[in-house]
């Protein structure tokens, strides 16, 4: 017995995003400017490496040898659940739907950690210059409505408040950049664009921490359905986004080691952490303006969040439109907004906040760090759920890669072996050697002097997430027919036909 699937009657909007917006969105989830405060400080402090900025232009360079297969299969399957119809038509539907499972659970990983960060930010900025006293999700709640209420609307709404962001975040980090070379107390060195200093022993760990500064780059595709010309946008913001992050992380990264000194780079990055780039600024610009830097620090977190979720809205979307998931999902605005996937994702993101909050202030969380209690959503909230989403999503990238060559394996479609077999090989194998890596130091990336049980269960809900979704995956090719020939392919035969077809069973 076959089910009868009805047409899909509204849908994501149309013909909205040129390529200059979904870029921004793009890079926008990357947060620049809480990159380089404390992605950068970070690398240096943790690796003991001078290698950091030549270590982005390495990711960079891995990343667009990887967009060459997914931006050429970007303009063959348009659907809001990229990864997932990537996998499902080039691998296998269950192992499509294993896929869209670990992506679900990253992305959501992804953004609920970063909200740690946003709260601990905000409440601390408040107290410092306010003497106003608050608890840190107090922020994060309100911080979770104004997502919700941006992810019910129009795209085009997020994209140019994203843009106005990032367009600050850019600023603010360029002039700190240009101080930087003012300052340089040993003189413009490139000392930290020496390529020894990157090919060492830390060469994996330096990749390891810089990795999750590119999460989010692959986003483009989850926009195609609501771009002006998918078969050509989604590669364009593909290919500026990681050029653009790439080159501008690295060129940041150079001129904080310049603006401290390569000498004392890693050991004032050990010191201060993420602060030193406002004590820096303090000490060389003013008060007001590291403060400034700091509110935009905040907004760079937010715009990160606003990303995010709307990843997750249209997975939500994609998989409840194709049956996967409850068809609830599937459900629109007349604005083309997903808003029973957005409504979705702002209920995880409230229920794991007050499960945070209630175990740091009920249950002894926060007081079992000792005098580091007040950084509690930091080093468990943030740590835990960016390094667990970073680790997901660089694996899904991995797997995109031999889907690549498994899908263009069944038709070539004019396309050369370049793109259809050598970049995706040797960006597959040098992602999972990244992902392999991570796993290795999952440890050293959450800041335990010895490892516990999270260091073994974060990186274990990917792997149960993928199994989950495999299994689910057969289930529904044995009890569920239609459904499972429409796995992956919920917009054919065209890009903007929202209407399920019939597809053969493979």
């Amino acid at each position: 017995m076959s089910e009868s699937i009805p047409p899909q009657q509204s849908g994501l909007s149309r013909r909205t995003l040129g390529a200059p917006a979904i870029t921004l969105m793009i890079i926008a989830a990357s947060a620049p400017l809480t990159v380089v405060a404390g992605g950068v400080t970070t690398s240096f402090a943790v690796t003991e490496s001078l290698g950091v900025p030549l270590g982005f232009l390495l990711i960079a360079a891995i990343l667009t040898v990887f967009a060459v297969g997914y931006t050429a299969m970007s303009r063959f399957i348009t659907n809001a659940g990229a990864f997932y119809a990537y996998v499902a038509q080039g691998l296998g539907r269950p192992l499509g739907v294993g896929a869209s499972l670990i992506a679900l659970v990253s992305y959501n990983a992804m953004q609920v950690g970063i909200y740690g960060l946003f709260g601990f930010q905000m409440s601390m900025f408040l107290e410092a210059k306010l003497g106003f006293a608050s608890p840190w999700w107090i922020w994060v709640l309100l911080c979770i409505v104004l997502v919700g209420v941006l992810g019910v609307n129009r795209v085009d709404l997020s994209a140019k408040v994203l843009g106005a962001l990032v367009a600050l975040e850019f600023l603010v980090v360029i002039i700190f950049d240009i101080v930087s070379f003012s300052v340089a107390p040993e003189g413009i060195t490139t000392t930290t664009l020496n390529p020894t200093e990157l090919f060492g022993p830390a060469l994996g760990i330096v990749l390891v921490f810089g990795v999750a500064a590119f999460m989010g780059f692959e986003g483009a595709a989850i926009y195609g359905e609501e771009a002006k010309d998918p078969k050509r946008t989604v590669a364009r913001a593909t290919y500026a986004a990681v050029a653009i992050i790439g080159l501008f992380y690295a060129f940041s990264a150079w001129a904080f080691s310049v603006g401290i000194g390569p000498s004392n780079i890693i050991g004032a990055s050990q010191e201060f952490g993420p602060d030193l780039m406002f004590v820096f600024m303090g000490e060389h610009t003013s008060v007001i303006f590291a403060d400034v830097m700091t509110l935009l620090f905040i907004t760079s977190l937010f715009a990160a969040l606003q990303s995010f979720h709307n990843s997750v809205a249209r997975y939500f979307y994609s998989l409840g439109r194709e049956g996967v998931l409850p068809r609830a999902f599937a459900r629109t605005s007349r604005a083309g907004a997903p808003w029973a996937g957005s409504v979705a994702q702002t209920v995880i993101a409230f229920v794991a906040v007050i499960g945070f909050a209630l175990a740091g202030d009920a249950f002894g969380g926060a007081a079992a760090l000792g005098d580091m209690s007040f950084l509690y959503p930091v080093l468990t909230m943030f740590t835990w759920l960016t390094n667990t989403g970073a680790a997901g999503l660089v694996l899904l990238m991995a797997v995109i890669a031999a889907a690549v060559i498994g899908f263009f394996h069944k038709n070539q479609r004019g396309l050369g072996v370049w793109t259809r077999i050598v970049a995706p090989v040797i960006s597959g194998l040098a992602l999972l050697w990244v992902f392999i890596m991570i796993l290795m130091n999952f440890q050293l990336m959450l800041d335990q002097a010895e490892p516990d049980a999270t260091t073994y269960i974060l990186p274990g809900l990917i792997f149960a997430a993928g199994i989950v979704g495999i299994v689910w995956g057969l289930v529904l090719k044995a009890t569920k027919p239609t459904i499972y020939r429409q796995i992956g392919h919920g917009t054919e035969p065209g890009a903007y036909d929202t209407e399920l077809v019939s597809v053969p069973e493979q």
